[in-house]
């Protein structure tokens, strides 16, 4: 009799046991669906709005319109550069804007200062872009070939030389080299024009003041505060 209750009592412990187990089971179950419901309820709430990140960086990025004001003056700006050199110069509006682009290009690569670029241009070819002279410069930067056959290799060699953005690029890296070697930019310009020993400098001089106008061309176009100005990369 007593180990027929001690038997019971253990089964029904057993039991009670798993009933509360089940129990347990099921309140975790009915949480897991109202968190789920939750969520999707919230979700459905936002739509196709875009993740919070994604709007910061939205917000972050500059608008559009900032963008195209900004390109719109720089191109205005060369614009002007670009009448007033084919006016001074008498050559075709088109192709002097061509060739502008091109010293800006080169300088770009060089660190040169495209308006001294120009400069160099003005007073060497007065922007013909086959001008040869009696020692055999050639081009718009009046580029001597035999002197640097090693620079106009990667470009096809002497005979593309009369090609504005090989003459261009080529010009301006020589003109680059000289700088370098005298130390200074006047002495540079007196190496390029082979006249180093000029006391006068008087080619230099020239030069520079080209680039002065060519400058002042530029800082005669207004500039508004949310467009970049064009700098000057080596003065």
């Amino acid at each position: 009799m007593n180990l027929t209750y001690r038997r019971a009592t253990a089964l029904d412990a057993i039991q009670g046991a798993v009933r509360g187990a089940l129990v347990a089971v099921g309140l975790i179950v009915l949480v897991f669906v109202a968190i789920e419901g939750a969520r999707l309820v919230t979700e459905r709430g936002r739509g196709d709005r875009p993740p919070v990140t994604g709007a910061l960086d939205a917000a972050a990025a500059p608008p559009q319109h900032a963008v195209d004001a900004e390109t719109i003056q720089i191109d205005r700006r060369l614009q002007v550069l670009t009448n007033h050199l084919a006016r001074r110069y008498r050559v075709a509006a088109e192709p002097t804007e061509e060739l502008v682009h091109a010293a800006f290009a080169a300088g770009r690569l060089t660190q040169i200062d495209p308006l001294l670029i120009l400069a160099v241009i003005a007073i060497e070819s007065r922007f013909n872009p086959i001008a040869e002279s009696d020692y055999g410069a050639r081009g718009l930067m009046q580029v001597v070939p035999r002197f640097h056959l090693e620079k106009l290799a990667g470009h096809g060699g002497e005979a593309t030389l009369l090609e504005p953005h090989t003459n261009i690029l080529v010009g301006t890296r020589i003109l680059d080299e000289y700088i370098q070697r005298a130390g200074s930019l006047e002495a540079g310009l007196q190496l390029y024009n082979g006249a180093a020993d000029d006391p006068a400098r008087g080619y230099a001089q020239r030069v520079l003041a080209e680039q002065q106008r060519l400058m002042q061309v530029l800082q005669s176009v207004p500039v508004r505060p949310n467009a970049v100005a064009l700098r000057d990369v080596r003065s």
